[in-house]
């Protein structure tokens, strides 16, 4: 009997980007490490929310999660 073999997940970006149930990719936004005095509360607010990633790169980040 022939071998089935299964795609591996790209552990890098599984740990980055997550699937919705609609198929868009979530991210997390840039921005939180350090220089946060000079932020103000509300930027600082609005960057904790996730974020999703643009049309353009969602091809090459679905390819790399396989399985969801």
């Amino acid at each position: 009997m022939a071998k089935k073999y299964k795609m591996k997940t790209n552990r890098a970006t599984a740990k980055r980007f997550s699937l919705t149930a609609s198929g868009r990719v979530k991210r997390k936004r840039a921005g939180l490490r350090h220089f946060m005095r000079r932020k103000s509360t509300q930027a600082k607010r609005n960057l904790r929310n996730r974020a999703y990633i643009s049309k353009a790169d969602e091809k090459l980040v679905k390819s790399l999660l396989p399985y969801g």
